[in-house]
């Protein structure tokens, strides 16, 4: 798999119904935010350029990128609305801060938290294994409800994704969904966008109608399933975002329990993405680790310890109910 063009992170959701005067992909889980999360996986893939969608709430927004990937070039989207324009101007910034480019540009999220890059690259490498048009990340769910549905012909190639609001009876009743993250040609892509239009339900420009103009065109579609839905789980509200942290969290316990870290309770145990937990480490039920916190080899972490960016040394021991912090 070669190094992708580019990765374009989508940011500019409105997010309302978060019901919060924060952004909804600022808003934080397991120690890091949303976007914070959907830009580490898109780094990952190291593509030559990453670009980041802002338009509600762009200052808070833009510093979040800049803090958590200063290399980020920022884009901002204009008043025209949907997905299509939002890579357009993404697009745009892009070839204004280097040149036009050519080969694959990946579109993910900044309010899907668990993507990792691994997904991306697989996306990534079904995309220029078969050199398709557009390649596009889906999921098999028990209710489609809200979700654009993938729309297939007799052979199962993808022909169009319908979103919910423009879909007949029988497409809605189709559970293979669309999550939203793509890879693309970029020549196509730029084509394609430049003929889009609104004729539908919002009057939006939707990103998703790249895949029937592909199709329609004879270039090659594709698609990638994604079994484990929670990869490509967004987030709306604070319910779901509570949701996807305690999934978050258990993975993270999950990861070092599996190097040799014991967690008494992980119910009960709460591990930020940057903490550092050492072989042999033993945590007590309630034991809360904060940011870049380093708890050493054989430490013993007493029941309901709170500890925020600080480090724990090999083999020491804290009390149960400490609050240790930087």
């Amino acid at each position: 798999m070669s190094r992708p063009a580019a990765v374009i992170v989508l940011a500019a959701g409105q997010g309302t119904r978060m019901k919060s005067a924060l952004p909804k992909v600022v808003h934080p889980l397991s120690g890091l935010s949303m976007i914070g999360h959907a830009l580490r996986a898109a780094h990952g893939l190291d593509p030559q350029h990453l670009v980041a969608v802002v338009r509600h709430q762009r200052d808070v927004v833009a510093a979040e990128i800049e803090r958590v990937l200063p290399s980020a070039i920022i884009a901002d989207q204009d008043e025209i609305p949907g997905t299509g324009r939002a890579v357009q101007c993404g697009l745009e910034a892009l070839d204004q801060a280097v040149e036009p480019v050519s080969g694959t540009i990946v579109v993910t999220y900044g309010d899907v938290p668990l993507l990792s890059t691994d997904t991306l690259s697989e996306l990534v490498a079904t995309h220029e294994g078969a050199g398709h048009a557009v390649t596009v990340l889906t999921s098999r769910v028990e209710d489609p409800t809200g979700y654009g549905r993938i729309i297939r012909d007799a052979s199962g190639t993808v022909t169009a994704i319908v979103e919910q609001r423009d879909a007949t009876p029988e497409q809605a009743a189709i559970n293979e969904i669309n999550a939203g993250i793509y890879a693309f040609d970029a020549d196509f892509l730029r084509t394609s966008l430049a003929s889009l239009g609104t004729d539908n339900d919002q009057g939006e420009v939707y990103l998703t109608d790249v895949v029937a103009a592909a199709y329609q065109a004879g270039k090659s579609t594709s698609a990638l399933v994604v079994t484990d839905t929670w990869l490509v789980e967004g987030c709306n509200d604070r319910v779901q975002l509570a949701q996807l942290g305690a999934e978050l969290n258990r993975r993270i316990l999950e990861h070092w329990m599996r190097t040799g870290v014991t967690i008494v309770d992980p119910s009960s145990t709460w591990v930020d993405v940057d903490a550092k937990i050492g072989q042999d480490a033993y945590l007590e039920p309630g034991v809360i680790v904060h940011g870049a916190t380093v708890i050493g080899d054989e430490a013993y972490v007493g029941a309901h310890s709170v500890l925020d960016n600080v480090e724990v040394p090999d083999g020491a021991v804290v009390a149960p109910l400490s609050l240790l912090e930087a």
